[in-house]
């Protein structure tokens, strides 16, 4: 089977992930909001190991009513 060109690049850009490692706590909301609000779901967001950062995260996304799932540690899917 042959793939199109565009075929594996189109189901790679479609899967959009904003990763937060190394990113000041003071940034995140506003990263995470631009994020959310600015691209279709699904979408990924890595927050890492930092339970403070996985808390700033959660407090954006239920401030916009955005549906989302844990998905792994340190691993948030918007749906």
């Amino acid at each position: 089977m042959r793939l199109e060109n565009n075929s594996i690049e189109n189901v790679i850009n479609e899967v959009k992930e904003l990763d937060l490692h190394g990113v000041k706590h003071a940034d995140v909301d506003r990263l995470v909001e631009n994020f959310v609000l600015l691209n279709e779901p699904p979408l990924t967001i890595i927050t890492g190991n930092s339970h403070k950062m996985e808390e700033i995260v959660i407090h954006s996304l239920l401030n916009h009513n955005i549906n989302f799932i844990r998905w792994d540690s340190g691993v948030l899917k918007v749906l």
